[in-house]
């Protein structure tokens, strides 16, 4: 079992043991759909090395007092962002009139109830990673906006973010090739973070090898 699968399990099954809602635990029990199984496993996780703050078949209300399910709800604290999975057939090709003005509803819907929403194309997780990728890093860095402290360059303000979302120690090769640095230059930028007592050291001795945040918010 590869570490995404014991994640996704593990995620999976306390979903579903700690849902209160009958609709939605059933959904659940019924698995997720393969584009946003895909999703998880190519994009998000790779990118965000976690599927904390995430909820599947989330359950929201609509104004006529019906449920409406999200493919993907991230909520870290009280924000609120939302990722659909869209595929071309169902979503652009085949779609019946009906299921298109259902579908803007919901969008509308949840933009006015301060959703941030994030559509995903099914093709572009297979055909376009990389962008998939800087979107959900994107997406991500606009709920931990406010968490990155003032006086940081760009380098370490995304290293900072980036242990933000990891919630474990990292090493100075997982930033180099997230920032497309030399691990020589990404190991001074630690020491900077070091020095400003932003993050410590997890593990090492004589030579670094995991950073972690000193307090994580």
């Amino acid at each position: 079992m590869s570490r995404f699968d014991e994640v996704y399990q593990n995620w999976m099954e306390q979903q579903i043991a700690e849902e209160k809602s009958p609709r939605r635990r059933e959904m659940l029990a019924k698995g997720l759909s393969r584009g946003s199984i895909d999703f998880l496993r190519l994009i998000w996780f790779p990118a965000i090395g976690s599927l904390e703050h995430l909820y599947a078949e989330y359950e929201v209300r609509d104004f006529n007092n019906g449920y409406r399910y999200l493919d993907l709800a991230y909520m870290p604290g009280h924000a609120k962002g939302c990722i659909e999975i869209q595929d071309y057939r169902s979503h652009a090709r085949d779609i019946e009139v009906s299921r298109f003005k259902d579908l803007c509803m919901k969008q509308s819907l949840l933009v006015l109830d301060d959703w941030l929403f994030l559509p995903i194309a099914y093709l572009s997780i297979r055909d376009d990673p990389g962008v998939c990728k800087q979107l959900v890093l994107s997406f991500v860095g606009k709920f931990l906006a406010q968490a990155v402290p003032t006086g940081l360059n760009w380098a370490e303000a995304e290293i900072y973010r980036y242990a933000h979302r990891m919630m474990r120690p990292f090493t100075p090769a997982e930033i180099a090739g997230h920032l497309g640095l030399s691990e020589n230059r990404v190991r001074v930028i630690l020491r900077g973070l070091l020095t400003k007592k932003l993050l410590e050291v997890a593990g090492g001795n004589q030579r670094y090898r995991t950073y972690r945040l000193v307090d994580v918010i």
